[in-house]
């Protein structure tokens, strides 16, 4: 469990920092490409609406709503980084005089940064600041400001402070929240998937979708690259490059070009698998690492003390200073990996088969890039609706702006399940992963 002393340190400093990334009010630029193809570079795509936004269903109002949002754009990670400049460097090395595609590797220099955040994605969560706030400012009052969390990441903190940022533009300064809780990633943790070192992995399903799709790219280049002697793991580093240097430069990089969309959509298969069979419905151990989350999730929505015995930190649950009850609009930062468990763990984008490894399956729902794109946000919203002359508590849950459809919980169609039908939908996250948790460690 975290450090109640280090919690209020972090409390402290994102007070600080606030005013400092307030400053930032611009809008995330056109990268230059069209929607489609950016689409194809999944969990990289940057976040568009799935659908437009639908008001809640006629005799229901919006009384309370809870996002978890994805950070921005970022840098590739330490270890991705040293990996993509290997796979650069040897075509690099090769002979590229043949073909007018790769002549720009001849002046190239890498030079992307390593982890945080770049300036599109901080614009990104701006954005959805100002949208949210357009969009829910019925439930704010100087009294009653968004109670915003992050999980301690540079890149989601700043996330989370471009969002409170975005927010109070949006409202002409008027409605300013502060992030006021920074949950350290070092202990437990609800917004990060940190705490289940047994989680089995997907290698074996990408590597088996990898040597389907990217032998005849690796020829194409080893062909009009001579020397290069590009693998299979070049070729997906490759790939990356295109998506990292677009997001980076706000240009779109010469490595896309590199490829086709019929390629990128294989690569974006890839990046379905790796999310399905590490944190998804295909690892066993995937959505109980999104039970901590549901669970104070419930709490919020019924108002009562988080019940919970996985990643929740209880000394922060415990304190209405750090968890209150009583918000109309809260507000969390965390990471893909771990909104992925979450939707698992809720039971969201159910597949009626494992996907398989060896081909991709067009009517599957689960898709990286509608599910966790840069700045990707979850909203669950809780409704007041009169049904048939009864006025009672329901609730609807949009990922990236699409109503999810929740059979599990009674929905006939609308999206909108009883409250209470909801809760108890949710066994699995109520019952603590109903002995998957005991499984994480050993």
């Amino acid at each position: 469990m975290s450090h109640p002393i280090r919690q209020v340190v972090l409390i402290m400093l994102s007070l600080c920092y606030g005013a400092v990334m307030a400053a930032i009010n611009y809008t995330a630029p056109s990268l230059g490409f069209n929607q489609t193809f950016q689409q194809s570079w999944a969990l990289y795509s940057p976040y568009f609406p799935v659908s437009e936004y639908a008001p809640p269903p006629t005799g229901c109002t919006i009384t309370q709503v809870n996002l978890l949002q994805r950070h921005g754009a970022r840098y590739p990670t330490a270890s991705v980084g040293v990996s993509l400049q290997q796979s650069v460097a040897k075509l690099q090395g090769a002979d590229l005089s043949d073909d007018p595609s790769l002549t720009f590797l001849m002046n190239f220099t890498y030079a992307l940064g390593t982890d945080i955040l770049v300036p599109y994605g901080a614009a990104q969560s701006f954005d959805a600041g100002q949208v949210h706030y357009t969009r829910y400012a019925s439930l704010i009052d100087g009294d009653i400001l968004p109670f915003v969390r992050a999980s301690s990441s540079e890149r989601v903190v700043e996330s989370a402070l471009n969002w409170t940022a975005g927010f109070a533009y949006a409202s002409n300064q008027l409605y300013v929240p502060v992030l006021s809780v920074i949950i350290s990633e070092s202990g437990n943790d609800t917004l990060d998937n940190n705490m289940c070192p047994n989680a089995g992995s997907s290698d074996s399903e990408t590597s088996e979708w990898l040597e389907i799709f990217a032998p005849d790219i690796a020829d194409r280049l080893n062909m009009a690259a001579p020397g290069a002697n590009l693998t299979n793991s070049d070729v997906l580093n490759l790939m990356y490059m295109c998506p990292f240097e677009t997001v980076a430069n706000e240009a779109p990089s010469a490595f896309c070009g590199l490829f086709s969309q019929g390629e990128f959509n294989s690569f974006e298969y890839y990046e379905d698998l790796k999310d399905y069979y590490g944190n998804g419905y295909g690892q066993q151990l995937g959505p109980v690492q999104g039970v901590g989350y549901v669970n104070e999730l419930l709490a919020r929505l019924t108002g009562q003390p988080v019940q919970d015995e996985t990643q929740t930190n209880h000394t922060l649950d415990s304190s209405p200073v750090t968890f209150p009850l009583n918000r109309t609009f809260y507000a969390d930062f965390t990471h893909d990996n771990e909104m992925i468990s979450i939707y698992s763990a809720i039971g969201l984008f159910l597949q009626p088969h494992a996907l398989d490894p060896s081909q991709p399956n067009t009517e599957r729902t689960w898709v990286d890039y509608k599910l966790v794109p840069f700045s990707g946000r979850m909203v669950t919203e809780k409704l007041e609706c009169t049904v048939a002359g009864e006025t009672g508590d329901y609730v609807r849950i949009l990922v990236n702006d699409a109503v999810q459809p929740m059979e599990f919980c009674g929905d006939t169609g609308s999206g909108v399940c009883a409250l209470g039908d909801f809760v108890q939908s949710q066994q699995y996250a109520r019952l603590n992963g109903e002995g998957d948790w005991a499984l994480c460690s050993d």
